[in-house]
């Protein structure tokens, strides 16, 4: 089958074949993929560019690397640490990222192997067909590192698995295998790692080969779900951003990087007792 290069970054390839199939290639091989800020914001911008084409009727995404995706790359993330006019870019290009995946009228798979974290996991959930392989390990990671779940989990997570599981994962960031993702209803379908592609290009090939008119219709129809609770997007993608501000998020980030258990303040500060008054609940 022959395919056509349409967009060759650092960060990921997108290649068009003749069955109408574009795949969106992250990373290369050997390597874990992540995105850097030119990768980030042509992510957001990829789903308007592939639904603009006439030749495109469904999209997969997959990774040529060693897992899905990492989230972004950490020069990206320290630079939110810091810098305002960073945090607002990512911000704008996260609601890209969601909103053109929602919006798009293209069926998206994704062949999910390895780790899927952060960004990673919201391109994997947001596709409108899953597929992981056995071992894939789907974490949100934010909480981790001190800031909040925003970049599409309160979106998604309670339709697909029920707000008591979503609550679970999210607060606590432990990692899902693709067993018990598809045991909870995290994603449409497992299968082993070595049937991962394969069956992932099988579906993508299926739905090209369908009436791209019904697809888009349906989806559009399934997806105003995901625009009903776009309020409760907004408010956690709004707190995730705020908290690379705060001092939690550089806690957790220099954890991660120094490989101990983060150590957050408390979440307030309890005012000194002035003298001779004992502080409230103390013995007389």
């Amino acid at each position: 089958m022959s395919r056509t290069l349409l967009v060759d970054t650092n960060d990921f390839a997108v290649e068009i074949g003749d069955d109408g199939v574009a795949e969106i290639v992250l990373g290369h091989a050997g390597a874990m993929p992540t995105t850097d800020a030119r990768g980030h914001g042509a992510l957001a911008a990829i789903w308007a560019q592939l639904d603009a084409q006439a030749d495109v009727r469904a999209v997969l995404v997959r990774s040529a690397g060693k897992g899905f995706c990492a989230g972004g790359h950490m020069d990206l993330v320290n630079d939110m640490l810091d810098n305002e006019s960073a945090r607002m870019r990512v911000m704008r290009e996260a609601r890209a990222l969601v909103q053109g995946m929602v919006d798009c009228e293209l069926p998206i798979v994704s062949a999910i192997n390895g780790a899927a974290v952060g960004a990673g996991a919201a391109v994997a959930l947001l596709a409108d067909v899953s597929i992981a392989g056995e071992s894939a390990k789907v974490i949100d990671g934010h909480v981790k590192i001190g800031v909040a779940a925003g970049d599409h989990a309160a979106l998604i997570w309670p339709l697909l698995c029920g707000m008591a599981k979503a609550k679970y994962y999210l607060l606590t960031n432990e990692p899902l295998t693709g067993i018990e993702a598809e045991r909870i209803g995290l994603v449409s379908r497992v299968v082993p790692d070595d049937r991962l592609l394969e069956t992932a290009r099988q579906v993508a090939g299926q739905l090209a080969a369908g009436s791209p008119r019904a697809i888009a219709a349906t989806k559009r129809s399934l997806n105003h779900w995901l625009r009903a609770a776009w309020p409760a997007f907004e408010h956690s993608l709004t707190a995730e951003i705020a908290g690379f501000a705060g001092a939690d998020a550089r806690e957790g980030l220099a954890a991660m990087a120094e490989r101990r258990a983060p150590k957050f303040a408390p979440r307030w500060d309890v005012p000194a007792a002035p003298a001779g008054v004992a502080p409230s609940g103390a013995a007389s």
